[in-house]
């Protein structure tokens, strides 16, 4: 039998909006806070297809390191760094830097393979504050026939791996690790970055090119035989934007310096955002 609208009114009027009752059915409707760090392609792209998730509201990190970064088009969007785990720790408990005195519920790393530092930190932070946490992580790139690689496990190592023999050499590591390079004299850098290096950088003898991938093979091929790069320095950042190169040194038959990725912390990874939002959905 349906209760009576008296009953109904004076039920409602116990209750008012200030009480545990009220405060616990918006709780069921409160997203969950998803922060994603982040600066690639990969990240900007998860940051939009977690927002579409009814119930995740996206935060998204930049370190700030570029002028122009990949910005996500969705969800909040923080630039800086934490200041370390213990940093990084007060944001996930409080988050207090977006205004609200909310927590972060879930984390997902998405930085680039080389961005060791914040991986491992982020790996401890989640652990103390026992939040959910996965890493992205693209594949590396695998050698394959025809290809004439010098696996190096450092940018020193690169540096020293360079042959008397090399002359003119295209680095493609970013402007961070240019100053491995600066003392080799005798050859000549074709250097390509985002952005300059920063001032009173030690830099190479060699020219520098500012641009962001992704590249074309045929701009790539015609790159090497313009400045007749006879050998090439690479991070195994994977992916396909500039993997381009790599094809292109395959085909000339140009040997590939390449620079192996830093270990990362044994925790859950998914190589790619549809993984990614699979893992979320599981959440």
């Amino acid at each position: 039998m349906f209760e009576k609208p008296r009953r109904l009114k004076s039920r409602l009027h116990r209750h008012s909006p200030a009480s545990a009752d009220c405060r616990t059915l918006k709780d069921i409707f409160v997203k969950k806070r998803l922060l994603i760090l982040g600066g690639t392609g990969d990240a900007a792209f998860l940051a939009i297809r977690a927002s579409q998730i009814a119930d995740i509201e996206v935060v998204s990190s930049l370190a700030g390191r570029t002028k122009q970064p990949l910005t996500p088009k969705m969800g909040t969007v923080r630039i800086g760094g934490f200041g370390g785990v213990a940093g990084l720790v007060a944001f996930l408990l409080v988050s207090a830097a977006l205004g609200e005195d909310r927590p972060i519920d879930l984390l997902i790393d998405a930085t680039h393979p080389f961005a060791d530092q914040i991986s491992a930190n982020a790996a401890v932070a989640a652990a103390e504050c026992n939040i959910p946490y996965l890493m992205l992580v693209r594949p590396a790139w695998e050698m394959v026939e025809g290809d004439r690689w010098i696996e190096v496990a450092s940018h020193s190592e690169a540096a020293t791996a360079l042959s008397a023999q090399s002359q003119r050499v295209f680095l493609t590591i970013g402007r961070q690790e240019l100053a491995a390079f600066a003392g080799l004299d005798v050859m000549w850098f074709l250097m390509r970055a985002i952005d300059p290096p920063a001032p009173n950088t030690p830099v190479p003898n060699g020219k520098l090119l500012l641009a962001r991938g992704p590249f074309s093979l045929e701009d790539e091929r015609q790159l090497l035989l313009e400045y007749h790069i006879d050998t090439i320095v690479s991070k195994n950042s994977g992916g396909a934007a500039t993997y381009a190169k790599i094809i292109a040194a395959r085909e000339m038959g140009i040997p590939v310096v390449m620079v192996q990725r830093p270990p990362i912390p044994d925790v859950e990874q998914v190589a790619d955002v549809e993984g990614a939002i699979s893992w979320l959905i599981s959440q």
